[in-house]
């Protein structure tokens, strides 16, 4: 089992890192610290050809323009919140519509747009990588400080695993 890292460049002055996890039997798990985006999957066919099978694109810088979150962490919220606002615990918050009227994926600067800190792991018959990302209160309109780590494993029976976990000092 393999871990190769490469810097990427820079994004909003911070380094960019692809990730690709390899494991013993050919299959490949490709991702990057700039929104947890998984780029690429590679495994094998019915006749063991090593193909593709994530949507995305090949250059990162791709992932800046407007695109439709292809293997993305979106966040906060997955989905639209109605007019760009909501009402929690009495009190009203107003969110930037990034959506005509509305609030899409986590806003403007969404999880997807963020660079995580990332750090690779290495255990028995699985390789991966763990993001971290701090939301502070009040970013895209949302209440309290949120903590997410995401991690991606790649183990030697050909099984992608993915956890995800988050904690907030406050309703949000």
């Amino acid at each position: 089992m393999e871990i190769v890292v490469e810097r990427k460049g820079q994004i909003h002055g911070e380094d960019v890192y692809i990730y690709t996890l390899k494991n013993d039997h050919g299959l490949q798990l490709t991702c990057t610290n700039f929104g947890c985006t998984v780029t690429e999957m590679i495994t094998p066919d019915k006749n063991g050809t090593l193909e593709n099978i994530v949507l995305g694109f090949d250059d990162v810088q791709d992932y800046l323009q407007d695109q439709p979150y292809f293997g993305s962490i979106i966040g906060r919220v997955a989905g639209r919140i109605a007019n760009a606002e909501f009402t929690l615990d009495g009190a009203q918050y107003k969110l930037p519509a990034n959506e005509g009227k509305h609030h899409l994926h986590g806003g403007i600067q969404g999880f997807d747009k963020k660079i995580w800190q990332s750090e690779t792991i290495e255990e028995e018959n699985k390789v991966g990588v763990r993001f971290s990302y701090t939301s502070p209160a009040g970013e895209e309109g949302y209440p309290g400080e949120l903590e997410i780590f995401v991690t991606y494993y790649l183990t030697n029976d050909n099984q992608w695993e993915f956890f995800c976990r988050a904690t907030t000092d406050q309703q949000t």
